[in-house]
Parts: C-alpha cells; structure tokens; sequence
C-alpha cells in the first residue's frame, strides 16, 4: 500500500491529536534517517504505522490477542495500552500490507525498545520520543539535538529518563525497557572504556 493510501486511511481510524503525532514521528523518523545514513522510506513507513493500533480499546486489545495468539506478559496484562506495538505489527501485515520485516520490528519494539536495537528500530524509538509536538518529557531541547549525533547516547538517555519517570508516578515498568537500558548502558561504557 502506497504511503498516502495509508495516510488516508489512518486519517479514519486515529483521533486527531494521535495522527498529528503520527505525522511528527514520520517526518522525525526520515529526518534521523537522513543523519544517520538510514533507509528514508523505511524510517516514513515505521514511522506513519507505529501507533497504527493505539486507538482501540484496551478490552478490545486483549480480544485481539487473544484471537490472533499474541503472547501478552503480565504488566501488559495490566496495562493493556502497550499492546498496541504488537497489534500494530499484525495491522501494519494484515490491513496495511507491509512485509517489510525491519520496519515490522521496528514497530514492534518502539514503546519498550530492546537490546540489540538495530538504526531502524533506535530512529522509530527516538522520533516517538522527540517528534515537535511532543513537549512534556524532560531534558527534551538536549535529547533532541544529541538524536542527531549519536543514536546510543539518545537511546540511553531517554531511557534513563522513562525509567526515573515511572518510578516517580509509581507506573508500571516493563521488564523489557530495563533490560534494553542495560544493554545501551552496557554498550556505551564498554565504548567509552575502549576510547
């Protein structure tokens, strides 16, 4: 499907403030995967579908699971909301016709992340963070620009961030995006270590 049929469509089934964000995410994905040397196109496509799942129900998500038999962990149990990531891996195949096995991934990991990211999945996960209408996190001016320097660094600060935030509101914290901010951190030391 072409990106402005997707675009359409999507125009149907997000509320207003979600296909804003969608857009934002899109244009920030191609930017950063102009700066990093990325696949253009892929980094649209990850971007326009990411939260192609994310207005329906959170009843409805668990039925959706249910009937398609995708694995749902005890916090997404919880906290149903997560699973659009993995629905929208299904939709993005199923109603949108993307095959592309990156930018599925790519979608699948952008709200927990997870080690071993590759450019595509850091871009998607970044840009959903970043985009210009997102204005609530903290150190975003900061985050923002590091994005387009060093993917590593952005990956490891937002996530850091993430974590101090949902410790504070007491949320719940997918064991996932721990493991994935231990691996960047991991990552970076080792690379700070052999400078």
């Amino acid at each position: 499907m072409k990106r402005l049929e997707i675009e359409k469509k999507l125009k149907k089934y997000l509320d207003k403030e979600r296909y804003t964000h969608t857009l934002g995410v899109m244009y920030t994905a191609a930017s950063l995967a102009m700066a990093h040397q990325a696949d253009v196109e892929q980094a649209m496509y990850a971007g326009l579908l990411h939260d192609c799942a994310k207005c329906i129900s959170n009843k409805e998500k668990l039925k959706i699971c249910k009937k398609h038999k995708i694995a749902v962990s005890a916090v997404e149990k919880h906290s149903p909301f997560l699973l659009h990531a993995k629905i929208g891996v299904l939709y993005a195949k199923k109603i949108y016709k993307i095959d592309d096995p990156k930018i599925l991934h790519a979608i699948q990991v952008h709200t927990t992340g997870a080690p071993k990211m590759n450019t595509l999945d850091k871009i998607l996960f970044i840009a959903d963070y970043i985009e210009p209408n997102r204005d609530k996190a903290p150190n975003l001016e900061h985050i923002r620009k590091l994005a387009f320097d060093d993917l590593d660094q952005t990956m490891l600060q937002i996530l850091s961030d993430t974590l101090e935030y949902l410790e504070k509101k007491g949320g719940d914290i997918d064991p996932l995006t721990v493991e994935t901010y231990k691996y960047f951190n991991k990552k970076i030391k080792k690379k700070e270590d052999n400078l």
